[in-house]
C-alpha cells in the first residue's frame, strides 16, 4: 500500500503561505498537516484558528490539525468549524480522553489521538476502537527539524498489532524526522500516514519529495 503523505506547514515559508498551499494542492499529498502549539503544552508557539481559517479557504486537501495545547476540549468546536477534517489531541493533555474523542466526532471531524515519544501505546487499548487515527510522535513535540527517535519503529509495530487484533478502523500516522529512509521503515512496520515538514519544504522541489514519499 502506498503511503499517505501530510506535509506540515509548520516548516513552510509563511511569507508565501498561499503559494505553499497551492504547491500542496497540486502535489500528490493527501493532507495538509497543521501544527497548533500554545507555548504551554510544548515549548513553542505556532499559529491558531485565524491561520487555519485562511488555509482552509484555498486548501484542496483535507486539513489534518494537530493540537499541541492544554485543555483542548474548549477549542475542538472552533477548530472543526475553522476547517479541520481530522483533529488530533494529545493523550497527555486529556483528563477524560473518551469524552474528548466523542466531542470531536460530534462536530463531524475524524478523531485522532497523539502519543509523545515516552508514552506507551498500551494506554490506548481501551479506546482504540473509537479512534480514526493515532499519531505517534517520533521526535519530542515543539520544534521541526529534530532527529528521528528509533524506538518509534517498535511502537508502530505494537500499535499495528493492537489495531489488527481488535479490528479497529484506525490509521497510524507518524510525525518527526521523516525522510525516505525512515518513511520506508515506518511503512514496513505498519504506518499509513507520513507527516513531513523540513524534508518537504526545505527541498528544491517539494512536489518531487512528496511524490517520492508516496512511492515508498
Amino acid at each position: 500500500m502506498r503511503a499517505f503523505v501530510a506535509p506540515s506547514i509548520l516548516a513552510a515559508d509563511f511569507n508565501n503561505l498561499g503559494k505553499e498551499i497551492e504547491m500542496i494542492n497540486q502535489s500528490e499529498a493527501d493532507y495538509i498537516h497543521c501544527d497548533v502549539m500554545d507555548g504551554v503544552f510544548v515549548p513553542n508557539i505556532s499559529f491558531g484558528i485565524p491561520v487555519i481559517n485562511q488555509v482552509k479557504k484555498i486548501a484542496e486537501k483535507p486539513l489534518d490539525v494537530h493540537l499541541m495545547i492544554v485543555d483542548p476540549d474548549k477549542f475542538i468546536e472552533p477548530f472543526v468549524k475553522a476547517g479541520a477534517s481530522v483533529l488530533t489531541v494529545h493523550y497527555e493533555a486529556c483528563s477524560h480522553l473518551h469524552r474528548t474523542v466523542q466531542l470531536i466526532k460530534s462536530f463531524g471531524a475524524k478523531a485522532s489521538v497523539c502519543l509523545n515519544p515516552h508514552t506507551p501505546v498500551a494506554v490506548l487499548e481501551d479506546i482504540i476502537g473509537d479512534l480514526d487515527m493515532v499519531l505517534l510522535m517520533s521526535v519530542n513535540p515543539g520544534f521541526g527539524g529534530q532527529q528521528f527517535i528509533e524506538n518509534t519503529y517498535k511502537k508502530v509495530g505494537q500499535l499495528r498489532k493492537m489495531i489488527d487484533e481488535t479490528n479497529a478502523n484506525c490509521t497510524i500516522e507518524v510525525d518527526g524526522g521523516i525522510n525516505y529512509e525512515t518513511g520506508k521503515n515506518l511503512l514496513d512496520v505498519g504506518a499509513n500516514v507520513l507527516v513531513a515538514g523540513s524534508f518537504v519544504f526545505g527541498a528544491d522541489n517539494p512536489e518531487e519529495i512528496i511524490s517520492g514519499l508516496k512511492s515508498l
